[in-house]
């Protein structure tokens, strides 16, 4: 099992294909194979770096370092042990936060960024979105939480369209569910993460990516994001939610690799 000892943690990685590295940082669930169809499209033009944040899939289980900082820590000390750096970030949702953080603070180990579903500064409706979850997680247990997390992960036609999908999906994250302490944990940083005034220091090439219909981090995020990165770009797939790399996987890669040949010349 392929392992990293990086800042007193060890974080489970994997490496699909070869050529530039591209870095896929997962979002608020932490797991890296939750890239789902992504990772065999970008494994067949790069080499394609997943990995499990600290605190939850195969990586170590600490009860500390919960922050969107140290995870952007972890996130370039793991690309500079694998000799793999500048690397093209792809951070989703919670990614794109440990993106923003490593483009500010670990500036060698990223080349461009592309920021996807994600947020530079939380504002009332996300944190009573997230007050909520963390309610429901604490007060109604894991499952609970996974079925609310479904509802809103996935625009409504996808998630009708994949009804049959999502039962045997809850009984298989059910038998292996995330600890409570952690999950909550993870909640409260993404709460508190705020790059919001620091956008501005970012100088590489930024490709900014939303669902039209993203309900947990709406499109005024990623116009928000737009705004603050100089020289960045914003696209907006028409009728994905926030899992919007999932949904629409095609549209996704095409938009990512077409900013990444730009990017590479």
């Amino acid at each position: 099992m392929p392992v990293a000892h990086i800042n007193d943690v060890d974080l489970y990685y994997e490496e699909h294909g070869q050529g530039d590295p591209v870095f896929l940082i997962p979002g608020l669930g932490g797991v890296g194979l939750g890239w789902g169809p992504q990772i065999p499209l970008f494994a067949t033009k790069f080499r394609t770096i997943v990995v499990d944040h600290r605190g939850v899939g195969k990586s170590s289980q600490p009860e500390t370092g919960h922050t969107i900082a140290q995870h952007a820590s972890d996130m370039a000390g793991l690309l500079r042990a694998l000799k793999a750096i500048p690397a093209d970030i792809v951070g989703v949702s919670t990614g794109g936060a440990i993106a923003q953080v490593m483009a500010l603070d670990h500036p060698d180990t990223v080349r461009s960024l592309v920021l996807v579903a994600s947020w530079a500064r939380a504002d009332v409706r996300f944190r009573q979105m997230f007050e909520l979850r963390k309610a429901v997680l604490s007060q109604l247990g894991p499952e609970a939480a996974m079925q609310l997390a479904f509802l809103i992960l996935y625009s409504p036609v996808y998630y009708r369209a994949h009804c049959e999908y999502w039962e045997p999906l809850m009984r298989q994250l059910s038998a292996h569910p995330p600890d409570t302490s952690v999950a909550i944990k993870r909640i409260e940083m993404i709460v508190a993460h705020d790059a919001f005034d620091r956008l501005g220091e970012i100088r590489i090439p930024t490709c900014i990516v939303a669902g039209e219909l993203d309900v947990v981090t709406p499109v005024y995020f990623s116009q928000e994001l737009n705004r603050q990165i100089p020289h960045s770009e914003l696209r907006v797939i028409p009728g994905a939610g926030h899992s919007v790399y999932a949904e629409q996987p095609d549209a996704f890669f095409g938009i990512v690799d077409d900013f990444l040949r730009r990017v590479s010349g």
